[in-house]
């Protein structure tokens, strides 16, 4: 049987920078998204139940027995962790979204439009983000509800919250892949959650360092959700947490990250038949 090609991508025309057009069918392929969960709003319901409830559990339940260094409430540490891990579940859409879009033959509809090959993938992802800004808008209400109150300032707080959507943006392209790799959505949510649990809670997000066994110290100190967590720490509760470096070098892991899952995305796409 002959294969037939998929089309190239048309000339965007004279004076139309390549750049600009893909950027548009980015922009579309993201729209789409969007309307999609605005169809299914349980589906956004329930991803930002599950961060509330687990506020609840370690504001309420943990919290009291849990002693945090540099006289820090429990809620003001816990946050930028709850944050992390809503941002993470929300970043694990994209695999699932990814593998129902492969299962029900979108995926090769859009490699038959005359569209750029890249849009799919960040159309995806930029969605997820976008959904993610949201995740974080609610939870901030939810932890103001609770008792958090931010240390540092506003402007911090924001700059801490969009370090988290960056994370969460560039797990999404690993989290992609494994979208793409699998044969059906539960199976991807299924791949994903053997990265995503090990993760958020061999990490900083609820206990500090030192109530970790040592062996698993070393891991925790510097596997990227701690490092991000840190990073977020000092720019929304500051005093005993703030630091430069564990900043710097959450943005280290972000665009180390970027560099290596993107193409690994690509990859996968180009690899997907």
């Amino acid at each position: 049987m002959t294969t037939v090609p998929a089309p190239a991508p048309p000339n965007p025309g004279p004076g139309v920078h390549p750049l600009r057009y893909m950027f548009s069918d980015m922009l579309t392929v993201t729209w789409r998204n969007l309307l999609a969960l605005t169809r299914i709003p349980e589906a956004l319901f329930f991803t930002t139940l599950q961060p509330i409830m687990f506020v609840m559990l370690f504001r309420y339940v943990f919290g009291g027995a849990i002693p945090i260094p540099g006289g820090v409430p429990y809620v003001d540490y816990m946050m930028p962790g709850i944050f992390v891990q809503a941002v993470m579940f929300g970043a694990v859409g994209t695999s699932v979204g990814l593998a129902e879009d492969l299962q029900k033959g979108l995926i090769e509809r859009f490699r038959a439009l005359p569209m750029a090959r890249s849009a799919v993938l960040a159309g995806r992802t930029t969605a997820d983000a976008a959904r993610n800004i949201f995740v974080v808008l609610i939870m901030t209400g939810v932890a103001f509800a609770v008792g958090f109150r931010i240390q540092t300032t506003v402007i911090d707080y924001v700059l801490g919250a969009g370090l988290l959507v960056a994370f969460a943006y560039s797990m999404s392209w690993g989290f992609a892949a494994i979208g793409l790799a699998a044969p059906n959505s539960e199976t991807a949510q299924v791949m994903a959650f053997p990265i995503l649990i090990p993760l958020t809670f061999a990490s900083t997000a609820f206990v500090p360092i030192q109530a970790l066994p040592g062996w698993l110290q070393v891991f925790a100190r510097h596997q990227p959700v701690s490092v991000v967590i840190n990073g977020a720490r000092s720019l929304m509760v500051g005093g005993y947490y703030h630091s430069t470096s564990s900043l710097w070098y959450a943005l280290l892991w972000i665009a180390g990250l970027l560099i290596a899952l993107v193409p690994l995305g690509v990859w996968r796409y180009r690899k997907t038949s």
